[in-house]
């Protein structure tokens, strides 16, 4: 009877919980709607490789639901007990295989026989792999490919000569050699080969040197089949002689042109056309195949035809068509994959060739021995990870504990006093960085490195306390892989997000600062710009030489110039400033510190309680499934990054147990010692004198009221003035002023 299977919630994730193999074996069976997972890479898990390959039955580096069910069902097929699935063991007992396992734990039973082990009731994961290994390097593969190094002499020459004729195998131990199908090849391309060869005394007829005269009657042919052509309409219509020579007007036109006088030139005949059909060799035109002509009548034409004089066409049909035939012998024996042993080809005894067959098919014989091993080995990999698989892949708890790592993970980053715990591979940054900006986690892409310039790799981690702001582009680390390996960090990109709500809430604020100071920093560079250009104009109108006086010009209308204008303009900037402040100071008597800061709070609030509900809603909408899926995963849910999930994942350490925290700065007390030898640095009272000119001004903005009022009382003031500084109806009243005598 089955048990009912139990989902748990983990953060809000509902999984089902898969703690046994006889667990897993119901869990299979699942709609795959309830899976956490229906895909995910090869690429990126810290597994046994072998493993992997076994499950991705397809070999498309991809592990799918069905190829995870066959897996389980092989597995509890081969197994009547399932303890050391459970256990996660890399020893398989062989009293716990089933009776279809038979055939395994007879090659079991040959393999510990061969390693000569004490206890036979056992084999484990390394045992397996070094007896395969011992098989390997003996030569025994199984795949009937045996390499030239387990031959013996006679026949490992002949197998390295037919190795190099034919396109290179390779059995399992990733060693070239011959095979059946080679030598079956071999067989048929030789018997080819040599029907060709017999056919060379009848072909060749133009002795040692008939493949180079052929090619050379193809080189110059085009030429001389013009040329017998034009032969034949001259014959056919005398007059077509003058069609054939170049007009005056053409020649004159390009005799100032090189080029244009060589196109002229090659529109001519190789020599004038006969109608007789032939070509006399004293008469042969000194254009621009006059030379290779020449050659060719000296090597070729006289030596085949024995005619010193004269070529004609019938002859020159003659040697086309053996040079055709010539050549087409020559392209079947270059074709050949045998050509390089065609000296020897007949001398192959067949006794070889059949003691290398022999060879092939002994290795073949162990196909079945050696393709239990594969199977013993697969069994011994299941039973050691399918239900560490299936809880990394139907389920995965492993990512809500601290103790185990998910097999996802590649390990752990320590940056900028922080402990980031999740971390997954990224093969394209750009796919994987278009996919996460989707979202609203903070991600961060970290360039691992090995001190040693080894291994190098890419890494996605999500950061999830903290505040972003401190996170840059550039920043190093260090990072450790799921084994305990040391690597350099350094952060190569980064999708920012608010990482806490008091961050989100900020947020509005550090990007109102970052604005003011861009546009700050542009208006100093533009007036420092300006500056440098007025001062460079200046100083060149300075260095030039005085300029002729030129004539007197009609008097203009008198401009405000020298320090009268001066004055003037100064007046009328005083003039502005001083309304400005007036009506700054009529605006805000009335408003007390409080008032002030009641105002600041106000505008704050209104700033960030929008941005805060914005960044509470992206908070709650942080997930880890957009990470996992630019990695090449296929999720069924949003893994959500609950508050806890994120405690778990970025973390701040406390201090150690028992550790004391002493408070003393250090360094004043080494400042001390400092100061006492080094001469003292003169105090500037400019910062001072601000700080007391700004205390001064706060008590005097608290107290305005009762000392304007005193000022007017003692007619300091004007009285528009104090009208204008006291609230209405608290003036105090001025008594007018004496009559001018």
């Amino acid at each position: 009877m089955t048990r009912p299977l139990v989902y748990r919630r983990y953060g809000g994730s509902l999984q089902v919980s898969i703690p046994s193999f006889d667990v897993l074996v119901e869990a299979v069976r699942i709609p795959e709607t309830q899976w956490l997972a229906t895909a995910c890479p090869l690429e990126g898990l810290h597994c046994d490789p072998r493993f992997l390959a076994f499950v991705d039955a397809d070999g498309n580096k991809r592990i799918r639901v069905a190829e995870l069910r066959a897996a389980v069902e092989h597995t509890a097929k081969l197994l009547k007990s399932h303890q050391g699935a459970d256990a996660a063991s890399d020893v398989l007992a062989l009293d716990e295989l089933s009776e279809a396992g038979g055939k395994l734990r007879d090659v079991a039973g040959i393999l510990l026989e061969t390693l000569k082990a004490g206890d036979r009731t056992r084999i484990s994961l390394e045992q397996v792999r070094t007896s395969e290994k011992a098989l390997r390097e003996a030569g025994q593969n199984g795949d009937g490919i045996v390499a030239p190094a387990f031959l013996p002499e006679p026949s490992r020459s002949l197998a390295e000569k037919l190795m190099a004729c034919f396109p290179e195998v390779k059995n399992r131990a990733g060693q070239a050699g011959v095979d059946l199908p080679l030598l079956q090849r071999f067989r048929e391309e030789r018997s080819a080969l040599l029907v060709h060869l017999a056919d060379k005394a009848s072909v060749l007829v133009w002795g040692e040197r008939s493949v180079e005269h052929a090619r050379r009657i193809q080189e110059i042919r085009p030429l001389l089949d013009t040329y017998f052509l034009q032969c034949r309409l001259v014959a056919a219509q005398p007059e077509a002689v003058s069609s054939l020579k170049l007009e005056a007007g053409r020649v004159q036109g390009a005799l100032g042109d090189t080029q244009a006088l060589a196109r002229v030139v090659s529109e001519l005949p190789v020599a004038p056309p006969e109608p007789g059909g032939a070509l006399r060799w004293s008469r042969l035109y000194r254009g621009q195949a006059f030379e290779r002509l020449e050659a060719f009548r000296k090597d070729v034409a006289v030596p085949l035809t024995g005619d010193m004089a004269t070529l004609v066409d019938a002859a020159w049909r003659e040697l086309c068509a053996r040079a055709d035939a010539i050549l087409a012998w020559q392209s079947r024996l270059e074709a050949s994959p045998l050509r390089g042993l065609v000296e020897t080809l007949a001398g192959i005894p067949e006794s070889e060739l059949e003691a290398l067959e022999a060879a092939c098919r002994a290795d073949l014989a162990l196909k079945d021995k050696l393709d239990a091993v594969d199977e013993l080995e697969r069994l011994i990999l299941y039973q050691r990870w399918l239900l560490t698989f299936a809880n990394n892949f139907i389920s995965m708890p492993d990512l809500y504990q601290t103790k185990r790592r998910a097999l996802m993970e590649k390990g752990t980053l320590i940056l900028g006093g922080r402990r980031y715990r999740l971390s997954v591979l990224v093969t394209n940054r750009a796919a994987h960085a278009a996919l996460t900006g989707q979202g609203t986690t903070c991600t961060l892409y970290v360039q691992v490195a090995a001190k040693d310039g080894g291994e190098s790799y890419e890494v996605a981690v999500p950061a999830t306390r903290g505040r972003s702001a401190d996170l840059v582009v550039g920043k190093r680390g260090v990072f450790y892989d799921v084994e305990g390996r040391e690597f350099d960090a350094v952060v190569t990109q980064i999708i920012r997000q608010p990482v806490s709500l008091w961050e989100a809430m900020t947020m509005p604020f550090g990007r109102i600062g970052q604005f003011i100071s861009k546009k700050i920093e542009g208006m100093a560079a533009a007036g420092e710009k300006s500056l440098d250009e007025s001062l460079e104009k200046s100083y060149g109108q300075g260095t030039l030489a005085p300029p002729a006086v030129p004539a007197p010009a009609a008097p203009a209308a008198p401009a405000a110039a020298g320090p009268g204008g001066f004055i003037a303009a100064t007046g009328i900037a005083f003039a502005a400033v001083g309304s400005s402040l007036a009506f700054i100071v009529t605006q805000v008597r009335s408003l007390t510190v409080f008032d002030v800061i009641s105002a600041a709070m106000i505008v704050a609030a209104v700033v960030m309680l929008p941005s805060g509900l914005l960044g509470w809603l992206k908070l709650r909408k942080r997930n880890l499934a957009l990470l996992l899926e630019g990695s090449g995963w296929a999720l069924n849910d949003r893994l959500r990054l609950t508050p806890d999930l994120a405690a778990l994942i970025t973390r701040r350490p406390r201090l150690p147990k028992n550790a004391k925290v002493d408070r003393t700065d250090v360094l004043r007390s080494v400042l001390v010692r400092v100061r006492e030898d080094d001469e003292e640095e003169p105090r500037s009272p400019g910062l001072w004198l601000a700080i007391g000119l700004g205390v001064l001004f706060v008590l005097l903005w608290q107290f305005r009221e009762p000392l304007v009022r005193e000022a007017c009382k003692r007619q300091w003031m004007a009285g528009a003035t104090c009208d204008a500084l006291v609230t209405p109806g608290s003036s105090p009243a001025v008594p007018p002023a004496p009559p001018a005598p």
